[in-house]
Formats: structure tokens, sequence, C-alpha cells
């Protein structure tokens, strides 16, 4: 892969030898320039996990992706980096219960320790890289969030809002094979009940909050106050939007 074309796309103009100022420019350079979007599943466009077609998708055509394309393809710059990564697979929390593991990310060890990367969870997923250690909360661009240990699980991530945490995903810090993102993608892709089929949603951080865009609704958040929450006029305004704030052109989707 050509990494100064990704490093273009991200505004990343750093180091890259593989330490955690790196991983961190990267990580905020990508959540804040590469938009969290469904369109692919939502209009059954195919999707590759193929780190050249992943590649193409999100630099090339400039378009965004959800966890199996984002944190695969971040997997794959990493690697070419000389970074030490486990990718893994994980549990969503879903109304107070841990479901299957359908969402991924990576566990990237510098210096003896271990550090969460997800550039693909999506609404409120982290920003910045975290250092997973008991109880220790961290804050990045506004956001607070802390690791817990738990008997079943191993380690849990937990989001501050409204001055408690909230339980966001389960983990296990253990290798899984390529096959099983395989498998875990093409539910997500393709279950006809899959949120990612249900409605069209597009959203990324930004420094004072988050910018979200779905089917017929646009919500601007700022220091935890939305700041625009509106529904949007017709499919026009729709497609501009998707242009204008996130970069998104729909001619570049299949549908």
């Amino acid at each position: 892969m050509d990494l100064q074309r990704y490093f273009e796309r991200i505004g990343y103009t750093g180091d890259t030898e593989p330490t955690l100022e790196t991983l961190t420019g990267l990580h905020v350079g990508h959540t804040f320039n590469i938009p969290f979007e469904n369109l692919s599943p939502f209009y059954g466009e195919p999707i590759s996990l193929d780190p050249d077609a992943l590649f193409d998708k999100l630099v090339e055509r400039e378009r965004g992706g959800y966890c199996f394309e984002m944190n695969g393809f971040f997997a794959a710059v990493l690697q070419q980096l000389g970074f030490d990564i486990i990718y893994t697979l994980v549990r969503g929390n879903f109304k107070g219960e841990f479901g299957a593991k359908m969402h991924s990310v990576l566990i990237v060890k510098i210096d003896g320790k271990h550090y969460l990367a997800d550039v693909g969870f999506g609404n409120d997923g982290i920003p910045a890289p975290l250092l997973i250690t008991e109880n220790e909360p961290q804050t990045c661009f506004g956001y607070t969030y802390r690791f817990t240990k738990d008997a079943k699980y191993e380690w849990v991530l937990e989001r501050m809002e409204s001055g408690s945490f909230l339980q966001m995903f389960a983990l296990n810090i253990e290798p899984f094979l390529p096959m099983e993102f395989e498998i875990a993608n093409h539910f997500t892709a393709t279950y006809p009940q899959s949120f990612f089929k249900s409605m069209r949603f597009c959203t990324k951080p930004t420094e004072t909050g988050r910018v979200t865009l779905t089917d017929r609704h646009y919500k601007i958040v700022e220091f935890g106050v939305a700041t625009t929450d509106r529904e949007t006029s017709d499919e026009a305004e729709f497609e501009q939007l998707m242009l204008d704030v996130f970069g998104l052109n729909l001619n570049t989707v299949q549908r």
C-alpha cells in the first residue's frame, strides 16, 4: 500500500516509527477524517476485507466504512509500519447485555504495555488509543473512558455519560483467524435484520463533539450539547450533507 497517500488522506505528517506518538497521530487522523458509514451494506455493494481493496475504497475513492473495513485496514497499516498488534473481536453491550463477538478492535503492544486502538466503532467511539489498565479514567477530546476487570470477559471498556460509566464492550486479549472476521463481516453486511441494513448513517468526531447523519436526521453535538438536531428535508439535502460534511459522494456507491 502507498502509505503516503493514506497519510495525505488523514492529514498525518508525523513520524512513522512504531511508537505511541505515531499510533496516536494516525488514530486521531483516521477517526477525524475517514467517517464511519454503512452505505455499502445498506445498498448491497460488495465488501472485500482485502487490504488492497480497502485502500482503494478508503483512500483512493475517499469513502468511509465500518469496523471490519476501518480496523482491518488500520491493522494492515500498523503492521506495514512495524507495530506489534493483535487483531481481535469483542462483544458489544446492547441494552445492558453483552452480545456476540461482532465488533473488531486492535490491541497494540508498545514498550510492554497494551493499548486499545479502534477507528471503527462509530457513535462515541474512542478518538485516540487507550492504555488498557484497570480503573484509570482516560480523557481525550472531551470523552472519558476506563477499563474494568471482569471475571468472565477479562476487560470491559466503559464510557462516561451524564456522570456515570456505561459499558461499551467486553474484550479478551486474544487473536482471531482471518476467516472469523470474514464470517462476522458477512453477517453484519448481509443479515436481513442487521442494523447496518435498516438505515443509512454516517458519523465522525469533531474536536468539540460529534456530527451524525442518518436517513432523515442531522445532529451536531458540541461539548455534550446538541447544537443542531433536526430532520432533513429530502433526499437531495441528505446527499448534499453527505458531500459537504463528510466528503462522501453517493455517486461512488454501487446502488
